[in-house]
């Protein structure tokens, strides 16, 4: 019996929300391991939807345990409100369903604003990140330099004054020399012990949770946010998001050894989005990115944002598959492509006169990157709603052939709209 880690294999959206929410019904456990409020999952469950951006997919289904890693960064404000949204639709999100790792760092009131003055900043410089302003960045930037606050300091009332004071003592040099308003001590203080008593309940050593969990033969999912290219160290940096996405974050962000992971889920979509800016070789400034994107819905469960489209580019997923030791990918929105004349696949790229099979790390070698295509035939009949291969037409099969082909990996599942039960399974990840 293997534990799954599910990745995003793109820049993220690429639809991990319903597979994950698929595979939550065979788990026991269900963890997230890295990121924050920043990425969205969107369920639909017996027609209900759920936008969740922070808790684990777990919490809408009964009987499972969900937690929340020490890779996160946690936004506790942020916490009470989504777990107050999800108790309106019937939800209730409990101690006993629910555990936040005690070494998990917070994010404040001061990073939700110092990502928005650094944003502000770049805004007029022209080197814009495109964050969600969300604090996410500025948090991990405390938990590395060794300053933050985090969830077990909200118990210890004696030495939380001095956490802030030294959190402060940094970010009020920042907030100077940005020419903004000092952050008082009380300030701080009243905003964590507003919502200890609210956080404290759901506190526990992780760690040992998940090894009593393993060693008693429960299944574990391990949920990640955002996509590969999107990693601080893999992804198109400096437009990355402040954490590592990649599979084997899994392990430190959560608590457990390597071996403990059996089997790495990519999810895959079947052409190509990103949020914000930085490089995207395949997109379509044009009426197919129009397309795609309408068709497909594409704005961001968490912020609205429009997302950018293209062709689906095979360079990235395969280095993705590389990256993140992926043994099969959920193949996703394949339905978007249905009607098309031709379909479009990024092959490889020319750079400066060369063809070459990777993204390159630099930053300007990124934007000078082309792509090279091959065009493959589309299909007339629907894909949607499909439950099996029979269903497919024959040209929707051989595009999906062909990703295999190019990416190195198998599709394990193929999700034909957003409903749940919509999926081809030829793979289960949960089996050896």
């Amino acid at each position: 019996m293997a534990n799954v880690v599910v990745v995003g294999s793109q820049w993220g959206d690429e639809g991990k929300g319903k597979i994950v929410d698929w595979l939550s019904e065979r788990a026991d456990v269900v963890v997230r391991f890295q990121g924050g409020h920043n990425a969205g999952h969107t369920l639909v469950v017996d027609g209900k939807v759920y936008k969740l951006s922070l808790l684990p997919s777990g919490v809408v289904r009964p009987g499972k345990l969900s937690i929340i890693g020490n890779g996160v960064v946690f936004d506790p404000h942020a916490f009470v409100a989504e777990a107050a949204k999800l108790k309106a639709q019937g939800v209730e999100v409990t101690p006993d369903r629910l555990k936040i790792a005690e070494n998990t760092a917070l994010i404040l009131s001061l990073h939700r604003e110092l990502d928005g003055f650094r944003e502000d900043a770049a805004s007029n410089s022209g080197t814009k990140i495109g964050t969600t302003r969300r604090g996410i960045g500025p948090a991990y930037e405390d938990k590395v330099g060794r300053r933050a606050v985090r969830v077990m300091d909200l118990a210890d009332l004696e030495t939380l004054p001095l956490k802030v004071d030294r959190l402060l003592t940094h970010h009020n040099a920042l907030r100077r020399g940005l020419g903004h308003a000092e952050v008082t001590h009380d300030a701080i203080m009243g905003e964590l012990t507003s919502v200890a008593d609210e956080i404290l309940p759901y506190m526990d050593r992780v760690w040992k949770v998940l090894d009593d969990r393993r060693r008693a033969g429960e299944r574990i999912l391990f949920e990640g946010a955002q996509g590969t290219l999107l990693d601080i160290d893999h992804g198109t940096y400096p437009f990355v998001t402040s954490s590592n996405t990649v599979a084997g974050q899994a392990s430190a962000g959560a608590g457990v050894g390597p071996g403990v992971i059996g089997y790495v889920l990519g999810i895959t979509k079947a052409y190509t989005t990103r949020v914000g800016e930085g490089p995207f070789p395949t997109e379509q400034k044009n009426e197919i990115g129009e397309f795609l994107g309408t068709r497909g819905h594409e704005f961001g469960v968490v912020t609205g944002r429009k997302r950018r489209c293209g062709w689906f580019d095979a360079v990235l997923v395969r280095q993705a598959v590389a990256v993140n030791g992926i043994k099969g990918i959920a193949l996703t929105k394949l339905d978007v492509l249905d009607g098309l004349d031709e379909i479009k696949v990024c092959t490889g790229y020319r750079l400066d006169g060369e063809t070459i099979d990777y993204l390159p790390a630099s930053q300007g070698a990124q934007a000078r990157v082309e792509p090279v295509y091959e065009t493959l035939e589309g299909w007339k009949g629907t894909t949607a709603g499909a439950r099996s291969w029979n269903d497919l037409p024959a040209q929707a099969v051989k595009y999906v052939r062909y990703i295999e082909e190019l990416i190195g990996a198998p599709v394990a599942l193929l999700s034909t709209s957003p409903e749940r039960d919509d999926t081809i399974l030829v793979t289960d990840p949960f089996q050896d």
